[in-house]
């Protein structure tokens, strides 16, 4: 109604100031900046709370699930400024996302604003006149529906995550996380680098050669063919043998045999230059090629890592900001379908480009498996009638969006072109050469295949990528015109040995894929599983490689045993089908998390699983054996092999105690070979070498290598012992010390540390200087300040240290140098920054900080990584703060008795179970030196009797 004022709130200030540009004087668009408010976390519950049906989880698990929500602290503002907003508004217009999670941040926003002014709902699914005025007209009530489907999402994980992870705690390493999706991902790269482990790769030998035609042939090209046959028998290929190391199945009953070196060998010494073969038979056939489908969320994120290397995180980060920008349709879909009008746009600039004979007759129409209300209903495309071109918006979009908008724009228009036709041309040539050892010529049978494309249609505007393949890679060769029984001179034949490679370690593109096929994840989660394994520790990446850490190994392996049904893809898969169907009204919300929080005839639910859980064997759980002498643990520290051999020293009760051998940063999983860690337990560590006399303590000073790194200690004397509870004075080497090069005064001013600056002369206060936890640091009573540098511990003096008391502990200070600088962020504009700071090194813009996680270096961040890490933290927002005992927005629940408590369980037992092999290796190595040291006697005596 005209001359209304209207109130209009989106997600993000962004989409906010593009749609504030299609609408009138008597709209104002504000921004939510994402949702308003959470489930609160039990700590923040209020008092009266904390002890009833929400205390465990914020969620009344006995009153149909009930969640109690909090306005979140950094949006209380947020909130403040839409109900002043709302005061002077007629209307309310809801314009957020139209999948389940802008519904959900929708009707929170109803919740905690209770407008009394009538409530609409705007949807888009692209930012530009046209689709907003359409959006305009065509307003609709908020989806229940799908609101409830993003509230079951939301109370599962919770479920899971609260009632799974201190589990983990208990039984791995602590700060350690489970969740329904995050586990299974996690899993499927663990299970990758098992079936790696387990790889024994084939070696098998090929002969190639170049064959040329008389020099008065019509065509005298020469191309290079394989051999494939002897004497009609088909020779193996890569492909033909299994993980195993050995011919498959399939291949033994086709007949194949691996060709063996000497005979491969052999024969390119056979067939000498004065050598000729025959063409058998050139055979030729159409080839056909089809373009792409227009991209959803997941291949979108898999070609956008195959071709510009972007992590799944950056090109969501890329695509939300072309789309809140108006260039971009909604990122988040699984549908390739286009609209009659982006069909019309993509077919008219790829007539004006490329000609009209690049179109198909009729428009392609593509469509795919949808999974539910979730996801928007049109595939990811440059918004409007018409296209705008990558070139018209250089210099308008960072390098980084520009990119992906390239990417998305050259897939749509292709979408829309003629198949690339072609044919493919396979020439067959045989050659006959006499081995020793066999009565009879050998038949010897090359290949060589080749495709010409004749018409390239849709590639004249895109090709799509492709993933690492296992096997022997595809033959394409140009060849001559050739003719049957045409004769071909042979020239450098060549045997090469081939080793079969083990299955690829997932990239994030293959990952994406893999989840999608097996229905894991849904478009608005793909990126957010990724980032999440990672950000845990699970894993991490090597190139574009994912590479699962050892403590992953643990953790799948306790899910694997005690939680089978929670981490079994077609159950996860299942339940992502089930919140479809919530979300379609189809389920039951409340109904359905009570068959799987308290189980089902088909499943024993959650809580039963956690109720009768059993013992569980934690050292077992974080041991795995390399063979009856080495096993690798998981510890308190890290990873490290447990080594029982003739080195190991037995204790008081005459048992083998296991030696420590530390794992090479960097090492992954399947490159810990049987072999390679014998080699590790082999190697003599290095020895303590003497540095010198401490001057005042007399005491003799050595540096070692340590299981956490090099350091210096002091010797005791001869006969010495110190009090009960006091150990030698050690100190870790600074991280530019060697200990094969400390020198004296260097080790004498580590154990001294830490180092007296001076008094403070307005406190009278000792300031003194030290290595900590978080690295060097000043102290003044109870106060602190970070030292720039380790070597700064000893050259700062009390000048420089009060300048840095002086100022504020936190934010106003000074910056440190920037160890690396990059260029600006994509999404605030300002240049990239890595710092060292108080807690280690982070990735700054000016705006964001984000800490380097343990498994990247400061080395090895590049631009895109520092990016992915700064997207990362802003998706969490800021820190949360301890919430005020207030009673806060909430759904009211009902008085009903709380959840009865779990019994307590019970605790391990005692008994160590004895390991066999151990055993042996005990006595092994206990008779070793029972031998050694008779032998050490018998020599002893002998030369006392001399």
């Amino acid at each position: 109604m005209a001359g209304t004022k209207k109130l209009v709130i989106v997600e993000s200030p962004t989409k906010a100031k593009t749609i504030g540009a299609y609408l009138g004087d008597d709209y104002e668009v504000i921004a939510s900046v994402g949702h308003v408010r959470d489930l609160a976390e039990p700590s923040e519950l209020p008092a009266e709370l904390k002890k009833g049906p929400f205390g465990r989880f914020a969620v009344d698990v006995e009153n149909d699930f009930a969640p109690y929500y909090v306005v979140n602290d950094n949006k209380k503002k947020t909130v403040t400024e839409l109900k002043r907003a709302l005061k002077g508004a007629d209307e309310l217009w809801l314009a957020t996302d139209e999948d389940r999670e802008g519904e959900a941040i929708a009707w929170h926003l109803l919740e905690v604003l209770k407008p009394k002014v009538p409530v609409r709902r705007m949807v888009f699914h692209e930012i530009t006149q046209e689709a907003i005025e359409q959006a305009k007209q065509n307003t609709r009530d908020l989806d229940t529906a799908l609101v409830d489907a993003q509230e079951t999402r939301r109370i599962l994980d919770r479920l899971y995550g609260y009632d799974i992870s201190p589990v983990l705690w208990r039984k791995v390493a602590p700060k350690l996380s489970a969740g329904r999706v995050q586990s299974a991902a996690t899993r499927l790269v663990v299970d990758r680098e098992r079936e790696r482990q387990a790889f024994n790769s084939a070696e098998y030998w090929d002969l190639s050669a170049t064959f040329r035609p008389a020099a008065d042939a019509a065509d005298p090209t020469a191309f290079a063919a394989r051999l494939v046959r002897l004497d009609g028998q088909r020779l193996a290929t890569g492909g033909d043998f299994g993980d195993d190391g050995k011919l498959t199945a399939k291949a033994e009953k086709a007949g194949a045999v691996p060709l063996a070196q000497d005979r491969a060998e052999r024969l390119a010494e056979l067939l000498t230059p004065s050598s000729q073969a025959t063409v058998r038979s050139v055979e030729t056939k159409p080839h056909t090629r089809r373009p792409a489908a227009p991209f959803t969320t997941s291949t979108l994120q898999q070609e956008a890592s195959r071709k510009l290397r972007y992590s799944s995180r950056q090109t969501m980060s890329y695509a939300q900001s072309l789309y809140e920008n108006g260039y971009i349709t909604y990122m988040r879909t699984d549908s390739p379908t286009l609209s009659q009008q982006a069909i019309q746009a993509a077919r008219s600039q790829a007539a004006e480009l490329y000609g009209a004979q690049t179109l198909p007759e009729k428009p392609r129409v593509y469509t795919g498996k949808a999974k539910g209300a979730q996801e928007a209903h049109e595939a990811i495309r440059p918004a409007g009638d018409t296209f705008q071109r990558p070139t018209a918006l250089k210099g308008k979009l960072t390098q980084g969006e520009h990119a992906l908008y390239e990417l998305i724009w050259k897939r749509t228009v292709a979408s829309q072109m003629a198949d690339a036709k072609g044919s493919t041309d396979t020439v067959t040539l045989e050659a006959s050469v006499t081995e020793a050892d066999r009565t009879a010529p050998t038949l010897a049978e090359f290949t060589a295949s080749g495709t010409v494309i004749t018409f390239p249609g849709f590639l004249l505007a895109y090709e799509e990528g492709r993933d690492e393949k296992r096997g022997d890679a595809e033959q394409n060769v140009s060849l001559p015109q050739l003719t049957a029984e045409q004769r071909l001179d042979v020239v450098d034949p060549e045997a090469k040995g081939h080793e079969t490679s083990p299955p690829p370690r997932y990239t994030e593109a293959s990952l994406t894929k893999r989840l999608e096929e097996l229905g894991i994840g849904r478009p608005s989660t793909y990126a957010a599983i990724i980032s999440t394994i990672m950000d845990r520790g699970y894993v991490t990446k090597k190139g574009q490689a994912l590479v699962p850490s050892w403590i992953a190994f643990s953790v799948v392996r306790l899910l694997e045993e005690h939680f089978s049904a929670l981490v079994n893809y077609d159950f996860t898969a299942e339940m992502e089908n089930d919140l479809d169907r919530i979300a379609s009204g189809d389920a039951d919300r409340g109904k359905w998390l009570g068959e799987f929080y308290f189980g089902s005839d088909s499943h024993p639910g959650l809580r039963g699983v956690v109720d009768n859980l059993g013992e569980i064997d934690a050292r077992a759980i974080n041991t795995i054996r390399i063979d009856d002498e080495i096993s690798l643990r998981n510890g308190k520290y890290g990873p490290y092999l447990e080594v029982y051999d003739e080195k190991s020293e037995v204790d008081e009760n005459g048992e083998l105690k296991p030696r420590s051998v530390n794992i090479p940063d960097g090492l992954a999983p399947d490159e810990l070979t049987v072999a390679k860690a014998h080699e590790l337990a082999d190697a003599e560590p290095a020895e303590d070498r003497v540095v010198g006399t401490h001057p005042t303590t007399g005491k003799q000073i050595v540096a070692k290598n340590g299981r956490f790194g090099p350091y210096v200690t002091e010797l005791l004397d001869e006969g010495e012992e110190l009090p009960k509870g006091q150990k030698p004075r050690t100190a870790s080497l600074f991280k530019s010390m060697d200990p094969a090069t400390i020198e004296l005064d260097q080790a004498v001013a580590l154990l001294d540390l830490p180092r007296v600056v001076g008094t403070d002369p307005e406190s009278g206060a000792e300031i003194t200087a030290q290595n900590g936890r978080y690295g060097p640091y000043l102290k003044k009573g109870t106060d602190t300040r970070s030292l720039t540098s380790e070597d700064a511990i000893f050259t700062v003096d009390l000048a420089g240290a009060q300048e840095l008391f002086a100022q504020p502990k936190y934010g106003a200070r000074k910056a440190s140098s920037a160890l690396k600088e990059f260029d600006a962020d994509p999404v605030s504009g300002k240049p990239v920054k890595v710092r060292d700071g108080r807690f280690g090194p982070y990735v700054t813009d000016g705006e964001t900080n984000a800490t380097i996680p343990r498994g990247d270096s400061v080395e090895d961040i590049t631009f895109e990584r520092a990016t992915e890490l700064l997207a990362i933290k802003r998706a969490k927002g800021p820190a949360k703060k301890k919430a005020p005992a207030k009673k806060a927005a909430a759904k009211k629940p009902a008085a009903k008795k709380p959840a009865a408590k779990k019994p307590a369980a019970k605790k391990a037992a005692g008994d160590k179970a004895v390991d066999p092999a151990r055993s042996a290796a005990a006595k092994k190595a206990a008779a070793t030196r029972a031998a050694k040291k008779a032998a050490a006697e018998a020599a002893a005596a002998a030369a006392t009797t001399e």
